[in-house]
Parts: C-alpha cells; structure tokens; sequence
C-alpha cells in the first residue's frame, strides 16, 4: 500500500485536543498527519427509501485506501469551517451531487461523534468524526465525479455493507455502521 500522502493544496486544519475541543492551534494537513496531532473528520451516509447507504469507491491513485468502499462522503474538517459546512461542500466535489433546493440545512441529521486512532506507514491519524445522515434517493445515472478521489458510488443495504467490511473490501473506519443503521431503521 501506498503511504506517501500527495499533499496537492496542503489544507489547513484546527487542531484539538484529547477531548475534541480546538486549541487554537491551526497546522497543515501534513503536518497534523505526521505529528499524530487530533484533527476533525465529517462524514455523511446518504440513505435511500429502501435504507441502503450510498457507498463510494475511493479512487486507485489515493494515497490511504485505494480502490476500498467507503461512506457516501468523508472529508477533513478545514480550520475555521464546521462539520456541516465541509458536508454541503464535500457532497459536490466528492461525489458530484449537485444539492437541490428543496433540501435543507435541516436534512443533515447529525447523528453521532466518535475518534479513532490508526496509522498507515508514516502517517498517523488520530481523528474525530462527526456523522450525519441525509435521506434522499439519488439518480446515480446523474452523478459525475469531479476528480479521482472516488471511482465508483452505488447503494448497499446493511448485509451487503457487512459482507464487504469481512472482506476487507471497506475502509477499516466501521464505527459509523451500526449508528446509521440505527437511525434509518427509526423512519
């Protein structure tokens, strides 16, 4: 596996601490990944009337992951922006879906924070995630990928999500898993 990250724009991140609360501090993207420095992750799993979870496939040229399926959207937190804010921007440039007016700000149910350690060659990630989930059934024939951050996108229902997790098919980052099929089993 590949563990040189290509830092093209070397974002700028707030740092926290152990609890999760900012310090103050803000460092590069690089920096807090080489560092092991705490940072913030926002996902989000879009579920449609069926309860699948649109999943994406991380592109073969990324740095941590390649080719594995991951959730409908998950990106660093910039410094200075909120979870929700790096959502309704990510949403577009990850995964190429055009957000309609008809859904609102209101439609991202936060759902959960947990962190999680893990380290990939050189790269040390010690993260927060905050998880939200959008209820909207996507025309995937409609979705064009700005990049080659993802490669693929479908829908999978809860069995399918576990069979490729065994697999090691997923991103190992399965902690989002049973609290989003939790909240879509309430509706």
């Amino acid at each position: 596996m590949k563990t040189d990250v290509n830092y093209k724009f070397d974002e700028m991140i707030d740092v926290l601490d152990e609890n999760g609360n900012k310090t103050g501090e803000i460092r590069s993207r690089k920096d807090v990944h080489e560092k092991g420095l705490w940072h913030r992750i926002a996902l989000l799993a879009i579920a449609n009337d069926r309860n699948e979870i649109l999943i994406q496939q991380r592109g073969a040229n990324v740095s941590k992951f390649p080719n594995l399926w991951d959730l409908s959207v998950a990106s660093h937190v910039a410094a200075g922006q909120t979870s929700l804010n790096t959502i309704l921007r990510e949403v577009n440039e990850e995964i190429g879906f055009q957000i309609p007016r008809k859904i609102t700000v209101l439609d991202f149910q936060f759902i959960t924070s947990f962190r999680n350690h893990h380290t990939i060659g050189n790269i040390i990630e010690n993260q927060f995630y905050d998880l939200f989930l959008l209820r909207e059934n996507i025309n995937l024939d409609q979705i064009t990928f700005n990049d080659n951050e993802v490669q693929n996108i479908q829908y999978l229902n809860y069995t399918a999500i576990q069979k490729l997790m065994k697999s090691g098919q997923m991103h190992p980052r399965d902690e989002w898993i049973e609290p989003i099929i939790e909240a879509i089993n309430k509706f």
